[in-house]
């Protein structure tokens, strides 16, 4: 796999990033564990070696919180140990260059766990990323009386469209962001590489990509006219839209859920008058010139979108794999060219597969050897 430049270890990812030296890694892109144990065990005052009611039912798995004491799916790698522990996130911000920073997908009832722990370790917290899919379904129990029809209850009652993604950073060790940037090449996110632009060409169902490196908008570029001229920034015009902290799978329920937006409808900056909320805010200097965009359609069509494929989960059995195009798009957004990964919970290896395919290297760390076997086996077929 050296000619790949994705190096896969069958370890633990404590001991693992334990051989690599401080500031070693350029960006860390994974997806932990999410720790769906019961609310009992991770909470509770009791064991399941006691003699309570409540273990009793754990024990046997008689209820829905407590077929969810051996984890996602019955998973006993399922749990916080690692992924909740400050100890870990010690040892990633050790390895992680000044500046470099962190996408971890979390569980929408645990990621706050995440999130602390990566926080308490150091990290500087940016608003989080979302991911929004509609092949979600709820896990809930339906109350067993005639008086109580239609209402449910269980630790996923409602039904899961979202998937936050924590957004962390090392802080500098430079004066200056740039100065950062210049020493350790990492810091900055890449904004022009990571540009959204819709292609209504399939009967006006947006389908939101981004631009090949290199490549221009024309007169046949999707919803982008000649006379919109993409977006003035800094002097320059760009096309595509600034990437936002929401990205979507394109499912026509994700949609669906989006309504019709007209675009920029009038043209603002320095020729065209003050901005309205200055006498509330005040004067933040002054805009960049913009005109109007006359575009109209889905809303969908302002945030990524990376459509799952087939065969995204390359016969994995794996029960949490991500599509590649979203983790190709999040290693893009803050991996600098030619840069070193950590994925310290690999999984079926979707990580390794998006490094390969936007020409980053790659370390990625799985205990489980069913899951290690995956990796070996996906990359090999690269």
């Amino acid at each position: 796999m050296a000619e790949m430049n994705i190096e896969a270890l069958n370890a633990d990812c404590r001991a693992a990033l334990e051989i690599f030296p401080s500031n070693h890694f350029d960006s860390v892109v994974t997806d932990p564990p999410y720790a769906l144990v019961s609310i009992v065990k991770r909470f509770g005052k009791t064991s399941q070696a006691d003699d309570t009611q409540t273990s009793d039912r754990s024990r046997k798995g008689s209820d829905g919180y407590a077929r969810l004491a051996k984890g996602f799916m019955g998973k006993e790698w399922d749990n916080g140990a690692t992924a909740f522990a400050v100890e870990f996130w010690h040892e990633v911000y050790r390895v992680l260059k000044p500046g470099g920073y962190v996408v971890a997908f979390g569980g929408s009832r645990t990621y706050h766990r995440l999130a602390c722990a990566i926080e308490d370790a150091g990290f500087i917290i940016h608003p989080m990323l979302g991911w929004l899919f509609g092949q979600g379904f709820p896990k809930a129990h339906k109350v067993e009386d005639a008086a109580w029809e239609g209402w449910a209850y269980g630790a996923q009652s409602t039904k899961p469209a979202l998937e936050p993604i924590c957004f962390a950073q090392k802080p500098f060790s430079e004066k200056t962001g740039t100065a950062n940037v210049l020493r350790w090449r990492t810091g900055a996110i890449n904004i022009d590489g990571c540009r959204i632009h819709a292609d209504d060409a399939q009967g006006g169902a947006y389908t939101v990509t981004r631009l090949k490196p290199g490549a221009t908008l024309n007169a046949t570029g999707g919803n982008w006219r000649p006379e919109e001229g993409g977006v003035l920034y800094h002097g320059e015009t760009k096309p595509g839209r600034w990437p936002a902290n929401l990205c979507h799978d394109g499912s026509a329920e994700v949609l669906a859920a989006f309504p019709n937006s007209d675009g920029q409808l009038a043209a603002v900056g320095p020729a065209n008058g003050p901005k309205s909320s200055i006498n509330v805010y005040g004067d933040y200097g002054p805009r960049e010139q913009c005109e109007p965009r006359n575009d109209s359609g889905s809303a969908a069509r302002f945030f990524y979108c990376a459509k799952a494929s087939k065969q995204d989960r390359a016969g994995s059995k794996h029960p949490t794999v991500k599509p590649i195009n979203l983790i190709r798009w999040l290693a893009r957004l803050v991996t600098p060219p030619n840069g070193l990964i950590l994925d310290p919970f690999a999984g079926s290896g979707t990580t390794g597969a998006a490094a390969h395919l936007e020409g980053f290297r790659a370390v990625l760390v799985e205990r489980e050897a069913e899951y290690f076997a995956d990796i070996e086996r996906r990359l090999a077929a690269l």
